[in-house]
């Protein structure tokens, strides 16, 4: 067995635990033991498929062997196999280190300021620029959308952690939040238009799969901020 279908094995198994446990904690009473417990194990599974989906990006891109010949744009192949994979798997870490590091310092901002979570940010934003850049000289707009939404979530994130004023006592359990379904908006993104799109490459240009996850997400986000808002409301 060669070492990029030793990566895909990996990358299935990684990924598949990650996709079934996201939706636990999301169903799941908020700080209750099945959420922090789930929210774990799906964080770790998404970061080690991220890790492993950017070594097969890479591999794509200079391994010697040509894949998926079916698909003779080897330049579109290139933006789809190559840059958006690696970018997708970076900024799937990128969500799942912010959505886990949001809550273990708290209030205490600070600690994110630190080189080890900048540099992890740094990386997802320069991926997303190039991936932008790529996907315009392909002609591929959905691969510059997928990419500004990320870049617009780092954005946010910068914003929080290097604001000057104190937020509010809580809002890093926002934070939270929409870090973690943006992690899940990026697996099922990389999921649909990469994974499955090996097995029916005929639709790498459906827009349901590539927006989809992002539709869902969003209203997730959407859904969750006003109940949050209704909440404090009545409190």
């Amino acid at each position: 067995m060669h070492l990029f279908e030793v990566l895909v094995v990996l990358h299935v198994i990684a990924g598949s635990t990650g996709l079934i446990s996201f939706w636990v904690p999301i169903i799941a009473r908020k700080g209750a033991k099945a959420h922090r417990k789930w929210g774990r194990i799906a964080c770790y599974a998404f970061m080690t498929a991220g890790a492993l989906a950017i070594a097969m990006a890479l591999l794509s891109l200079y391994g010697p062997e040509e894949r998926i010949p079916s698909i003779t744009d080897r330049e579109l192949f290139a933006g789809l196999f190559g840059w958006f994979m690696l970018y997708l798997g970076l900024l799937t870490i990128g969500f799942a280190d912010y959505g886990l590091a949001v809550v273990k310092h708290g209030r205490k901002r600070i600690a994110l300021r630190a080189p080890r979570y900048q540099l992890v940010m740094l990386a997802v934003i320069l991926s997303g620029l190039w991936c932008a850049y790529f996907g315009f000289r392909v002609e591929h707009p959905l691969m510059v959308l997928v990419a500004a939404v990320g870049l617009v979530a780092m954005a946010l994130q910068l914003r929080f952690v290097w604001r000057s004023s104190a937020p509010p006592p809580m809002a890093y359990i926002g934070e939270h939040f929409r870090a973690l379904v943006g992690m899940g908006i990026s697996a099922y993104t990389a999921f649909l238009s990469v994974g499955l799109i090996r097995m029916i490459p005929e639709q790498v240009f459906n827009p349901l799969i590539w927006t989809g996850p992002s539709i869902i997400g969003v209203g997730l986000i959407i859904y969750f901020t006003i109940q949050a808002n209704q909440k404090r409301g009545a409190r």
